[in-house]
């Protein structure tokens, strides 16, 4: 039985919306938690969650490296969690040179600081974007990383590099590939779901960036954070470290069906805003995550409709309290 009872933890991104939950989750089990923390972001959901007088916070950013290997070193770790990136596909294309320094240098300076310093175990956050475009559907963990725009050549490099590190220096290392990652604290208003909710218990029309079309996989935070757990339970088996796992639940959903649901859990009658605007998308993009349950015993807990009710009431308890 894995005991995370006053194991020291490393993780980046701690103040996003998986590294958030993530981070509640570890304190809860009694990990000693060390955070990197980029920017101090009013009301973050890991202030929200209550944990933020339960952790060692570092300030600073992925792409200084000092900064990762005096953290981790000072903080003796034994295991990180590497979910610090930009992760928004428009400010990608809008930077990708801010966005490949964090996601891959920022990559490569933990991974290096994990071998300096002996840190054998970690899981690095990659992403469905990673594999590019593939006509075969659904994506699987064999397929070739095929990242051609600036935020998926950054994941499939991150990716690449996660196990060239497990590969070369033996490292017990593994490879996340997540689908749209949805749920309360997403304070990331350009994303789809938390997006449409805001503008639909705004009384406001719901804003679709695309022509609507596009077809994804929506994966709740709660059974994300659960597989990251589960994998790092499992990380000195052979058949997980040096391996990408695909989390995702083969119900592919186009964007206008998913706004539509969203506005018919409210009771709202607004019809979306179309803009037809976004750029450098794939069309239809889902996983296949058989591997994640044949290995890791794991498998999603929560279908959509589910998801999507508790995200709603997260975001009207959120709004209430920040009117």
């Amino acid at each position: 039985m894995f005991n995370w009872k006053d194991r020291n933890v490393f993780v980046t991104g701690a103040n996003g919306f998986l590294g958030s939950w993530l981070v509640s989750d570890l304190v809860k089990k009694g990990a000693n938690v060390t955070c990197l923390i980029r920017d101090a972001v009013k009301n973050s959901n890991l202030e929200s969650l209550g944990v933020s007088d339960r952790i060692n916070a570092v300030y600073g950013t992925v792409e200084d490296y000092h900064i990762v290997e005096r953290a981790m070193n000072e903080f003796e770790t034994e295991l990180c969690f590497h979910l610090a990136a930009q992760a928004i596909v428009g400010t990608a294309n809008k930077s990708p040179i801010s966005t490949f320094e964090t996601n891959i240098k920022g990559t490569w300076n933990v991974l290096e600081a994990c071998r300096q310093l002996g840190t054998k175990r970690a899981i690095v956050a990659s992403s469905d974007k990673a594999y590019g475009e593939h006509e075969k559907l659904p994506y699987k963990e064999e397929f070739c990383l095929n990242g051609l725009t600036p935020y998926e050549a950054s994941k499939s490099c991150t990716d690449i590099l996660a196990r060239t590190y497990a590969k070369t220096y033996g490292l017990s290392i593994a490879v996340t590939r997540c689908g749209n990652i949805y749920g309360g604290g997403d304070l990331s208003w350009s994303r789809i779901i938390p997006g449409t909710i805001r503008s639909v218990l705004n009384n406001e029309r719901p804003i679709i960036r695309s022509d609507g079309t596009l077809v994804r996989d929506y994966i709740y935070i709660f059974d994300v954070v659960n597989a990251y757990i589960t994998i790092a339970e499992q990380l000195d088996r052979k058949e997980v470290s040096g391996e990408a796992f695909n989390l995702g639940t083969k119900t592919p959903i186009s964007v206008l069906e998913l706004v539509k649901k969203i506005t018919l859990l409210t009771q709202k009658k607004l019809e979306p805003k179309i803009l037809n605007e976004a750029k450098n998308e794939i069309q239809v993009q889902y996983l296949d995550w058989t591997k994640a349950k044949r290995i890791l015993g794991w498998e999603p807990k929560h279908n959509l409709d589910e998801g999507l009710k508790e995200t709603l009431q997260w975001y009207r308890d959120f709004f209430s309290k920040h009117k």
